[in-house]
């Protein structure tokens, strides 16, 4: 049964930069160690005779044939904006000069 002390937290905080206070460590000492049970339990279930799975039932993917259409031509695309310029669509600009 994992045990993590305050000493532990408190270098796992260091670590992270965290300013904790004494209770805080208190706190976190016991709620590491129900994640570190948790996981442990978790670890004794899984077994090596137990696929490792993504979702809890078979799922397979239903895809359409990729079937090339015909589109819009430049001049097609072009026709409904508001402006265009150099066969490209104009938009106002939002960015400066800077980049």
């Amino acid at each position: 049964m994992p045990n993590i002390s305050r000493d532990e937290v408190a270098h796992l905080a260091r670590l992270a930069r965290l300013a904790v206070t004494d209770e805080e460590l208190n706190t976190f000492a016991g709620q590491l160690d129900q994640i570190l049970d948790a996981v442990a339990k978790v670890g004794e279930v899984a077994n090596s005779d137990i696929p490792p799975t993504s979702h809890a039932v078979p799922l397979t993917n239903v895809f359409r044939e990729d079937v090339v259409r015909p589109g819009l031509t430049q001049e097609q695309a072009l026709s409904g904006a508001p402006a265009a310029e150099e066969g490209r669509f104009r938009v106002p600009q939002i960015l400066g000069d800077e980049q």
